[in-house]
């Protein structure tokens, strides 16, 4: 983890320009059995925004991305998405209402090629019914057609094309996480969950990263919420920095703002434990 900067001399950073709300958390805890994985917090994610959730390792910030998703469902609290209050939604059901995922570790087809993977990002889009996919001729081979051509066009932005045919398994690091996010991008997501996508990279393989993220969310207009532990990207990238310490939130607000919390910087060096 990098050390955490202040600037004594840092003066008051400018407002921030109100957007409408994507995504609300509300007074969210989460046990499993006697340990508290999170607890009572609350925190939104608003439209077009790039939203870091950063914390030491155990904070909670997995376990937040899979409360947003789905994957977990918290005994109190309540998740608003785009104005609809989420009740016990499953991961599948997040998906096909816009939200999308990638994971701390790799979760790929590791004999499959870096097309294929992607491709298999298009199957919530794919409307034609088993008779016709049986077939593979008429509506469904037009319907693959259309999809594989969105899935070229990922492998163009994500700068992969000299790796569509390669199985995954045989890709570095850095390239399999490429490919886990042209994956999430074939959702078309409006919302894009991002659990350490720079985790075990080099630094030109972040630079990359970082530079296809900003793309993302400048080019596309997709709102992201990442988990990042390095301190550098996570100031040039977000536009607001929750931070969680033992499943609490304890700052919440600009990257400046945030960097200088005494709170954070004790929770970061240990000193409130």
């Amino acid at each position: 983890m990098n050390a955490i900067v202040t600037n004594n001399d840092m003066t008051a950073t400018a407002p921030v320009t109100e957007r409408e709300v994507l995504l609300k958390v509300d007074n969210v805890s989460l046990s499993f059995g006697g340990v508290k994985a999170i607890t009572d917090i609350s925190l939104d994610i608003q439209k077009g925004e790039i939203r870091a959730i950063i914390g030491p390792n155990g904070a909670g910030k997995t376990s937040m991305l899979n409360v947003i998703n789905g994957f977990y469902h918290p005994q109190e609290g309540t998740i608003t998405w785009r104005g609809e209050v989420r009740r016990k939604m499953k991961p599948y059901e997040a998906a096909t209402q816009g939200i999308a995922r990638t994971f701390q570790n790799v979760a790929l087809f590791k004999g499959m090629t870096t097309l294929d993977n992607i491709m298999s990002g298009r199957s919530l889009k794919m409307n034609k019914n088993f008779f016709w996919q049986m077939l593979w001729r008429g509506p469904a081979e037009q319907e693959e057609i259309e999809h594989r051509r969105k899935v070229e066009d990922i492998i163009d932005f994500l700068e992969i094309q000299a790796i569509r045919k390669t199985p995954v398994g045989r890709l570095p690091y850095g390239l399999q996480k490429r490919v886990e996010l042209g994956r999430a991008l074939a959702m078309e997501p409006e919302l894009l969950l991002l659990d350490e996508p720079m985790a075990g990279m080099n630094l030109e393989e972040k630079e990359d990263m970082s530079r296809f993220i900003l793309d993302v969310n400048q080019e596309f207009g997709t709102t992201i919420a990442l988990i990042e532990h390095d301190m550098g990207v996570v100031m040039d990238l977000s536009d607001r920095v929750v931070v969680l310490d033992y499943g609490k939130k304890i700052a919440d607000g600009p990257p400046e703002e945030v960097q200088a919390s005494q709170a954070v910087i004790d929770a970061y060096l240990g000193v409130s434990h």
